[in-house]
């Protein structure tokens, strides 16, 4: 499984990025926002950091607005993907860019249905939003085990992305469902590697090792 991080802060990119975790990150208008720094600026830092895809979110709901700002994006880095809401203009832009070279991310999906249709329309990563299902008392992971199915059955060349991730067992899970890509955010990536028995370990550990005369 790759390790998307899910955030626009450099300074998190870069500390998990030196440790050899980040095979990509994900951004967001909203996670953009909340760096308060100028867009392209920030776009342009987290390429240069990470070598793998950076998703980079279009805003405008008509297809020509799509098609506009996913080429003037993709043109700030080589590593830029296209991130694109799954609504009927989205999806009409997606075979276009596929045929211009432009990589896309399907976000915004929350269906077996939806990622079907953005699978068939030539996505290049297709986002399932597991926390937000779970907050409304579906289990996302239900849906995540749909588009693997389907993926896998007619051999579909997109990749899916388990989004939305809330604690460390939707990683486990997604893992086990074998989904190809977890986006996550920095402090559920902290969280784990945390367990209180290597805590308890390592105490002992080093106090017995207090005790060796070197």
């Amino acid at each position: 499984m790759k390790f998307f991080l899910d955030t626009a802060n450099v300074a998190d990119i870069k500390y998990w990025s030196d440790m050899g975790l980040v095979d990509g990150v994900t951004t967001n208008p909203s996670l953009i926002a909340k760096e308060g720094r100028p867009f392209k600026e920030v776009v342009r830092e987290i390429c240069a950091i990470v070598d793998g895809p950076v998703s980079v979110e279009a805003t405008s709901l008509e297809i020509e607005g799509i098609l506009q700002e996913a080429r003037d994006l993709s043109a700030w880095a080589d590593n830029i993907v296209i991130k694109i809401p799954f609504i009927k203009e989205g999806v009409k832009a997606l075979p276009i860019l596929k045929d211009e070279g432009i990589s896309t991310n399907s976000t915004l999906t929350f269906s077996a249905n939806q990622a079907l249709i953005a699978m068939k329309a030539g996505t290049d990563y297709v986002s399932p939003f597991i926390g937000r299902l779970d907050d409304i008392a579906h289990y996302g992971m239900d849906v995540v085990a749909d588009i693997m199915a389907m993926k896998n059955n007619y051999g579909f060349a997109t990749r899916v992305i388990v989004a939305s991730v809330r604690h460390p067992l939707h990683i486990i899970e997604a893992a086990r469902i074998g989904a190809d890509i977890s986006t996550i955010p920095a402090q559920v990536l902290e969280k784990m590697f945390m367990h209180p028995l290597t805590d308890k370990g390592l105490e002992s550990f080093l106090k017995d090792w207090r005790s060796v005369e070197v």
